[in-house]
């Protein structure tokens, strides 16, 4: 008599979906739109509605992508469009330099508002940049935080990395204008404005993008630390790393 086989557990087939790439959102909705802007939109080349067109068409099906995927908006491509509006609008108008400035200013500004007030909310930003599941095991934190009575504390957490994070938001709105006035001196639609504007871009990588990704990389820090001496779980225990354990 053949012996039964033994039984397998049943395995989850269903895919996992894949992590977000960061970088693919940086060059899709920021680096590669502000090329066009300033490299492509001369006469000699696109010009100036073809190239704010083609230049807005990455965020805008990037963001369309994302959301048939996931079902939620893309931030990155919502400010994407919002900064090519903006600065393709200010272009072809011809408007002075320091409008130009109060825009770089502007975005970042708005962000860190957004960012406070949403700590009133039931759905904080912090929650969209840090504390989110493709980053952490969510349920697996909480489930913790209940076990051991510091669901309180971890939301003070959550409340101060907000402020962090807004904090930086308010870095990039001041270090924006700075550099925006300093660097666009001349007449918007001229090839030496195009040309300050990629400068511009260039430097705000180092000027900008560092201070606040050393901001955002403390901030991640305090709120790891507080979930270890929170729920006693390891970094190990809760970074999403695509398994269900």
């Amino acid at each position: 008599m053949l012996a039964d086989k033994p039984q397998t557990e049943p395995t989850n087939s269903q895919p996992k979906p894949k992590k977000e790439s960061f970088l693919a959102n940086l060059l899709m909705n920021i680096v590669i739109p502000t090329l066009i802007l300033t490299k492509l939109s001369d006469d000699e080349y696109l010009g100036a509605v073809w190239g704010l067109v083609i230049a807005l068409a990455f965020p805008v099906s990037y963001g369309l992508r994302d959301f048939i995927i996931t079902k939620k908006v893309n931030v990155f491509s919502a400010l994407g469009v919002v900064s090519v509006l903006l600065t393709g609008g200010l272009t072809l108008l011809h408007l002075p330099p320091k409008y130009f400035a109060i825009k770089e200013a502007a975005i970042p500004g708005i962000l860190c508002l957004v960012t406070l007030i949403s700590i009133k909310t039931r759905h904080p930003l912090v929650k969209i940049f840090i504390y989110n599941d493709k980053v952490l095991k969510i349920n697996k934190v909480d489930t913790a935080l209940q076990k051991f009575g510091t669901k309180k504390n971890f939301e003070r957490t959550l409340n101060n990395a907000s402020f962090m994070i807004a904090g930086s938001f308010f870095l990039s709105s001041v270090l924006n204008y700075i550099l925006a006035k300093m660097i666009l001196i001349s007449q918007p639609g001229t090839a030496e404005f195009n040309a300050e504007l990629g400068k511009m871009t260039a430097l705000s990588y180092p000027v900008i993008a560092l201070p606040m990704l050393i901001i955002m990389m403390g901030t991640l820090f305090y709120v790891f630390r507080s979930i270890r001496l929170l729920t006693h779980l390891t970094l190990e225990d809760i970074i999403n790393d695509g398994s269900d354990t």
